[in-house]
């Protein structure tokens, strides 16, 4: 066997360790699976050079840090990826939310304006309603919702 160069070794265990240290970093670089291939293959070269270089062992070593990468890629990208809604919003999906009315809701037409979350919609509603008033989203359609007053509740009666 020739002369191994444990620099080569050492240089891919460091950039294995660099790719893994990116994708902690910045998550999406999607890095895991080379970092890992870079890993195993430069302990291999360091500590084992017979099995990576001269046996079938070392490149089904590679395959396997390959493999195990790529099933470690998806849990981790689902625990570091927030939970949040879409970032598209349909007025079917705003059904049920409640709004304030900032444009006065005129029966039966489109005039009327509701702010959802951060979005103001073209409100209509079969009773007159005007700005300022909350209101729940009963139905959505196209590029505006239809919307009922939320009935506010009477104090609480004390003895």
């Amino acid at each position: 066997m020739s002369a191994i160069d444990p620099a080569i070794g050492v240089t891919l265990v460091i950039a294995g360790i660099i790719l893994l240290a990116v994708e902690l970093v910045h998550p999406g670089a999607l890095l895991i699976i080379p970092g890992s291939i870079l890993l195993v293959a430069g302990f291999l070269y360091l500590f084992l050079p017979d099995v990576l270089l001269d046996s079938y062992i070392g490149p089904v070593a590679i395959i396997v840090a390959a493999i195990v990468g790529a099933m470690a890629e998806v849990p981790y990208y689902r625990w570091v990826a927030p939970t949040h809604r879409p970032l598209s919003t349909t007025s079917g999906g705003l059904v049920g939310d409640e709004a304030i009315v900032v444009a006065d809701i005129v029966p039966n037409t489109l005039r009327g304006k509701v702010r959802v979350r951060s979005e103001v919609w073209s409100a209509r509603s079969s009773v007159p309603i005007p700005a300022g008033t909350r209101v729940r989203i009963i139905h959505g359609e196209g590029v505006s919702v239809s919307v009922e007053p939320i009935e506010s509740q009477p104090p609480p009666k004390t003895p």
